[in-house]
């Protein structure tokens, strides 16, 4: 999901409620230079590791609108080294 994207689904109302000041704040941490942001439920048994250590992952992936987050590559294939 890019920052684009993301302000797109606020404006839209797909993203409400509590989700609105989380993704805010996400995309202020983007415009600061961060490259990308997940987003997982810290309740789910091993989320962190599902996220970053799978190609589906099982959360939420915000990334910049520019050519760094069109450049990013898939976690599961950054980390296989």
């Amino acid at each position: 999901l890019t920052a684009t994207e993301a302000r797109r689904l606020i404006a839209d109302g797909t993203i409400a409620a509590g989700m609105i000041p989380k993704i805010e704040g996400c995309l202020e941490t983007l415009e600061q230079g961060v490259r990308k942001i997940h987003i997982i439920d810290g309740r789910l048994r091993h989320s962190l590791l599902l996220e970053i250590y799978t190609t589906s992952g099982v959360g939420t992936e915000l990334t910049r609108d520019d050519a760094l987050a069109a450049a990013a590559r898939p976690a599961a294939t950054a980390h296989a080294r």
